[in-house]
């Protein structure tokens, strides 16, 4: 089966190409800049304004202060998203002990596992903003996988159908009051999950608070290339560039953690997730055909 592929660093050494590939065009600007003011410090001295390091090193310390506090804000919208998806995963094999500790019939509580399995997938998938029930549909028995077309928030239409079967086997007498009430409260922290990731994903970033930082970096770079101007070219374009990657690495950094689901190998890995719980929760189930764990690619995971 056919599903989309979300990644996530992994502790392993991450490629230079992919590094430099981030920033290449901060360092372009980085390296015309010291070239330009090289120039003009040779033919054209009196365009130069006289620079003391002190100007550059104030900027820098204030810069240096601002991306730390981005970089806490952006890692702990990641971390949250991280733990959200462990709360689903534990939720996710909580619903199908459930399950099978109350309901006697093998065939419901795989119609409701298989389920809870899409479920997972949807939610992936919609949080990316690709199709939410795209190649699902063998998680879904008689018209159940037709009937979500009518729904724009398709996790939640997902979940909603378990909680009206359980409903449905509390009328047949099936399983009693209390049997529901604790199902129901599973249902709840997941819908709870759901919303907090729908949270993470909405909310974004103060975008001046990105451009004006974004900004300053490259006033930062300008005011140091013209106090370095009485420094050789051999030895002011090398250290600047290597001061430049510094900062546009740190910015670029804080930038793609603060959101946790746009499918970058530094995002959330909510396939791979999604894949754990599939294996887990159809092992619980006794299932002969148990998918293999998703495979790393190079430095991240799916």
């Amino acid at each position: 089966m056919l599903l989309y592929e979300y990644p996530m660093l992994l502790k392993k050494r991450i490629p230079v190409k992919y590094i430099f590939g981030k920033i290449k065009y901060n360092m372009l600007y980085a390296l015309i800049v010291g070239i330009a003011i090289h120039y003009l410090s040779v033919y054209a001295s009196h365009y130069i304004p006289v620079m003391p390091l002190s100007i550059p090193a104030f900027l820098g310390t204030a810069i240096s202060v601002l991306l730390s506090f981005k970089m806490s804000q952006s890692y702990e919208r990641w971390w949250e998203a991280r733990k959200v998806w462990g709360a689903i995963v534990n939720d996710s094999r909580t619903f199908v002990v459930q399950l099978q500790a109350f309901i006697h019939d093998e065939g419901t509580i795989k119609k409701l596992a298989y389920r809870q399995i899409a479920w997972c997938y949807s939610l992936g998938q919609s949080l990316r903003g690709q199709a939410p029930i795209e190649n699902l549909g063998a998680y879904f028995e008689g018209d159940d996988f037709a009937n979500l077309n009518a729904n724009s928030n398709k996790p939640l239409a997902i979940i909603q159908q378990n909680s009206n079967d359980i409903k449905e086997l509390h009328q047949k007498g099936e399983i009693d009051t209390f049997t529901q009430i604790h199902l129901d409260k599973t249902l709840i922290r997941l819908v709870d999950s759901m919303g907090k990731a729908e949270r993470i994903n909405s909310t974004v970033f103060p975008t001046t608070y990105r451009l004006s930082l974004h900004y300053a970096i490259y006033l930062f770079i300008t005011v140091l290339s013209i106090a370095l101007d009485n420094i050789d070219i051999v030895y002011e374009l090398p250290l600047l560039l290597a001061i430049s990657v510094i900062f546009f690495m740190m910015e670029k950094t804080a930038t793609h953690l603060q959101d946790p689901f746009m499918d970058r190998p530094s995002d959330t890995a909510v396939t791979t997730i999604a894949r754990t719980i599939e294996i887990n929760l159809k092992q619980l189930l006794k299932e002969k055909e148990i998918p293999e764990p998703l495979k790393t690619e190079g430095f991240y995971s799916l």
